[in-house]
Protein backbone atom coordinates (compact mmCIF):
# COMPACT_ATOMS: atom_id res chain seq x y z
CA UNK A 1 0.00 0.00 0.00
CA UNK A 2 1.47 3.17 -1.00
CA UNK A 3 0.39 7.30 -0.13
CA UNK A 4 1.02 10.00 -2.33
CA UNK A 5 1.03 13.63 -2.09
CA UNK A 6 3.02 16.51 -4.73
CA UNK A 7 5.80 18.67 -3.30
CA UNK A 8 4.28 21.89 -4.80
CA UNK A 9 7.41 23.76 -4.00
CA UNK A 10 8.97 21.68 -6.84
CA UNK A 11 6.33 21.31 -9.74
CA UNK A 12 7.17 23.27 -12.60
CA UNK A 13 3.15 22.99 -13.48
CA UNK A 14 4.20 20.84 -16.53
CA UNK A 15 1.05 18.69 -16.45
CA UNK A 16 2.33 15.21 -17.29
CA UNK A 17 1.06 14.03 -14.33
CA UNK A 18 -2.60 14.73 -14.55
CA UNK A 19 -1.98 13.42 -18.17
CA UNK A 20 -0.68 10.62 -17.15
CA UNK A 21 -3.13 10.10 -13.98
CA UNK A 22 -5.86 12.29 -14.04
CA UNK A 23 -7.34 10.00 -11.46
CA UNK A 24 -4.98 11.02 -8.71
CA UNK A 25 -4.04 14.17 -10.27
CA UNK A 26 -5.39 17.76 -10.63
CA UNK A 27 -4.30 21.54 -10.37
CA UNK A 28 -4.58 24.50 -8.31
CA UNK A 29 -5.70 27.66 -10.39
CA UNK A 30 -2.19 28.68 -10.36
CA UNK A 31 -1.49 25.40 -12.66
CA UNK A 32 0.79 23.63 -9.43
CA UNK A 33 -0.51 19.77 -9.35
CA UNK A 34 -1.94 18.50 -5.91
CA UNK A 35 -3.24 14.90 -5.29
CA UNK A 36 -7.33 14.83 -5.92
CA UNK A 37 -7.74 11.74 -3.60
CA UNK A 38 -7.33 13.95 -0.06
CA UNK A 39 -6.57 17.51 -0.99
CA UNK A 40 -2.95 16.46 -1.47
CA UNK A 41 -2.78 15.06 2.40
CA UNK A 42 -1.27 12.31 1.47
CA UNK A 43 -3.61 9.77 3.88
CA UNK A 44 -5.47 8.16 1.57
CA UNK A 45 -3.48 5.23 -0.05
CA UNK A 46 -3.65 5.16 -3.88
CA UNK A 47 -6.01 1.81 -5.31
CA UNK A 48 -4.65 -0.68 -6.39
CA UNK A 49 -6.40 -0.48 -9.36
CA UNK A 50 -4.45 3.34 -10.14
CA UNK A 51 -1.10 1.73 -9.14
CA UNK A 52 0.21 1.81 -12.31
CA UNK A 53 -0.73 5.19 -13.99
CA UNK A 54 0.83 6.59 -10.52
CA UNK A 55 3.89 4.93 -11.04
CA UNK A 56 4.26 6.15 -14.57
CA UNK A 57 3.58 9.38 -13.67
CA UNK A 58 6.46 9.56 -10.71
CA UNK A 59 8.75 8.09 -12.52
CA UNK A 60 8.09 10.90 -15.26
CA UNK A 61 8.08 14.07 -13.03
CA UNK A 62 10.64 16.14 -14.08
CA UNK A 63 10.80 17.59 -10.89
CA UNK A 64 10.56 14.88 -8.55
CA UNK A 65 7.51 16.22 -7.13
CA UNK A 66 5.38 13.51 -6.65
CA UNK A 67 6.18 11.77 -3.42
CA UNK A 68 5.34 8.57 -2.46
CA UNK A 69 5.36 6.64 1.05
CA UNK A 70 4.46 3.03 2.31
CA UNK A 71 2.60 4.62 5.06
CA UNK A 72 0.28 8.27 5.52
CA UNK A 73 2.54 11.56 5.12
CA UNK A 74 2.62 13.10 8.69
CA UNK A 75 0.48 16.86 8.58
CA UNK A 76 2.54 19.74 6.72
CA UNK A 77 1.38 23.04 5.46
CA UNK A 78 0.84 22.59 1.87
CA UNK A 79 -1.20 24.60 -0.66
CA UNK A 80 -4.11 22.95 -2.68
Amino acid sequence: MYYTKVNQDNCIACGLCQIISPNLFDYTSEGIAFSKMDLNAGKVPIPEERFGAFLDAYRKCPTGAILRSDRPFPPSEQRS
